[in-house]
């Protein structure tokens, strides 16, 4: 019985990932993500100062940080690769600032949608899979922005034996 609930669960989980990833493409050819990066490209520009100047890094940043408020999980792991890919373009100590605040927006990501988290709870048999929403924004907005002061602290260093060669 258990095996078959992982099997269901697993299912939505694919199932899941499949929808927002071919959403995420349609958005994409449709221009959604541009209108969404012009909405987004004031905290981008903040978080990726040194790559700014990049608009393939910037439209890739902002690709991942849209499956993140989405709240889609494992299903915004290929945009993450995309942009740690596009970032291989920047000067060493800027893509090492830049892949470090990446990191951080990507493992404590603000969940506008909590659809993961959504879809297990309803696999479950939760009433109204939703009400934890203002609860993981809370705690989510704590988590980046205690993650992003560190980044920032982190960095303030100009030692060069920190960096990545």
């Amino acid at each position: 019985r258990d095996v078959e609930r992982s099997r269901g669960l697993g299912d939505v989980y694919k199932r899941q990932m499949c929808l927002w990833g071919g959403l995420m493409k349609i958005c994409e050819k449709a221009g959604i993500t541009a209108v969404i990066a012009r909405m987004l490209s004031p905290v981008t520009r903040l978080l990726f100062r040194d790559a700014a100047h990049c608009p393939e890094v910037m439209n890739a940043v902002t690709m991942n940080l849209t499956a993140n408020l989405l709240g889609l999980g494992n299903a915004a792991t290929p945009s993450g690769i995309a942009t740690v890919k596009a970032m291989q373009k920047l000067p060493p100590a800027a893509r090492k600032k830049c892949i470090s605040m990446l990191v951080v927006l990507n493992t404590a990501s603000i969940q506008l949608i909590p659809s993961t988290i959504a879809a297990m709870r309803l696999e479950h048999g939760a009433v109204s899979p939703f009400d934890v929403t203002p609860a993981i924004i809370f705690s989510s907005l704590i988590s980046v922005t205690a993650g992003c002061l560190m980044v920032y602290a982190l960095n303030l260093r100009k030692d060069e034996r920190h960096e990545f060669r």
